[in-house]
């Protein structure tokens, strides 16, 4: 049986991955900035494998941003057994912010100045997740 990620190594590899996918880079081209296979960089990002210093130090320099970043609102103590990280936010946030689909979704409406219409996107998508989670139950 294997053992479980740390909750800190997950998320630096989740800001590893949110930034590499706010670049545009690929996995292969963070893997062959850093002398690595882009399978060593999926286990960093999925917090599989821990990151050591100098290679968080790497990380960053490609990543073109300060060592924090990938430390920022990350998860300590009991906050990250409760699923929260230290900004007091779900984990599920950060987890989704991740993704290439949460970013896109989050630059797309954060450039909606409408706020009437932006409350009906919100509205819109709470509807679809509800009728979602209806038909599977």
């Amino acid at each position: 049986m294997s053992k479980a990620p740390n909750p800190v190594d997950k998320y630096v590899g989740s800001r590893v991955r949110m930034r590499r996918i706010m670049l545009g880079m690929s996995q292969e081209k963070l893997g062959e900035a850093l002398g690595l296979t882009f399978q060593q960089i999926q286990k960093y990002e999925k917090g599989t494998n821990r990151v050591g210093a100098s290679r968080i130090q790497q990380i960053s320099e490609v990543l073109q941003v300060p060592v924090s970043f990938l430390f920022e609102g990350g998860p300590s103590g009991s906050a990250a057994a409760e699923g929260y990280n230290d900004g007091g936010s779900p984990t599920y946030v950060s987890d989704f912010l991740a993704t290439s689909e949460g970013l896109a979704l989050t630059r797309a409406f954060t450039k909606i100045t409408d706020a009437k219409l932006r409350r009906s996107i919100v509205d819109l998508v709470e509807q679809i997740a509800a009728r979602e989670a209806a038909e599977k139950r």
